[in-house]
C-alpha cells in the first residue's frame, strides 16, 4: 500500500502590524498643503523684496532732496549776508547825514532786499529792520522750502514702503511655521495627532491667505 504524501495547507499569516501611518488623504492634504504654502512663501519673498527696493529709492530720493535743500538754504544765508553787509553800509551813510552815500547804497540793494525796504520805509519803520518784513524773500528760500517739503514726502513715503514690506517678511514666517507642521504630521505619528497637527496648519494657511489678500501688491 502507498502512503499518500500528507498535504499541509500553508496558511496565510497577516504581516504584523507596523508603526501608525496616517491614511492616503492625510497624505494628500499634506501634499496640496505643502506646495500651496511653498508657493505663498515664495509670493511674500518677491513682494518683500519689491517693497523694499521701493523703499531704498525713496530714503536715497528723500536723502537726495535734504542736500538739494542745505545747498537752496546756503545760497538764501549768503544772499542774506549780502544784503547785510550792504544795508549796514547804508545806516551807517544815513548816521553820518551823507545822504549822497546813502543814496548810492540804496541803489545797488538786491531786488528782493530793495522791495522790503521800500514797504519798511513806506510803512513808517515800524520793524527793527527791513529783514522783519515778509517782502524780504533771499534767493533760495522758496526752492529750500519746496526741497524739505520734497524730502519729508519721500521719506514718509520711504517709511510706509518699509512698513508694507516687513509685512510681507512676517507673513514668511508664519507660513514657515505651516510648512513645519505640514512636514511634521508625515512623520507617522497617530491618526488623530496627523488629523490635529493637519488641521492647525490648514487652519494658519488660511488665516495668513486672508491675511495676505489684503495687502498691497507691488509688480
Amino acid at each position: 500500500m502507498s502512503r499518500l504524501p500528507a498535504t499541509t495547507t500553508a496558511s496565510a499569516t497577516p504581516p504584523a502590524d507596523g508603526p501608525p501611518r496616517y491614511s492616503e488623504a492625510h497624505e494628500l492634504i499634506a501634499v496640496i498643503l505643502l506646495s500651496l504654502v511653498a508657493v505663498l512663501t515664495a509670493w511674500c519673498g518677491f513682494e518683500s523684496n519689491k517693497w523694499g527696493g521701493d523703499s531704498s529709492v525713496a530714503f536715497s530720493e528723500a536723502s537726495a532732496a535734504r542736500i538739494e535743500a542745505a545747498d537752496y538754504d546756503s545760497q538764501a544765508r549768503d544772499a542774506r549776508g549780502f544784503d547785510l553787509a550792504v544795508y549796514s553800509q547804508w545806516v551807517l551813510a544815513e548816521a553820518n547825514g551823507d545822504t549822497e552815500l546813502a543814496d548810492y547804497i540804496e541803489a545797488r540793494f538786491s531786488e528782493q532786499f530793495a522791495a522790503a525796504f521800500d514797504a519798511w520805509m513806506a510803512d513808517g519803520q515800524e520793524e527793527r529792520g527791513p529783514f522783519q518784513r515778509p517782502e524780504y524773500v533771499p534767493p533760495g528760500t522758496e526752492k529750500a522750502a519746496a526741497a524739505k517739503e520734497r524730502a519729508d514726502a519721500k521719506q514718509a513715503e520711504a517709511l510706509d514702503f518699509n512698513e508694507k514690506g516687513d509685512n510681507y517678511s512676517l507673513m514668511t514666517v508664519m507660513f514657515a511655521l505651516v510648512l513645519f507642521l505640514a512636514a511634521i504630521a508625515q512623520r507617522g505619528i497617530s491618526p488623530l495627532a496627523t488629523r490635529i497637527i493637519l488641521g492647525l496648519a490648514g487652519g494658519l494657511a488660511l488665516v495668513g491667505l486672508v491675511v495676505l489678500l489684503t495687502f498691497p501688491v507691488r509688480v
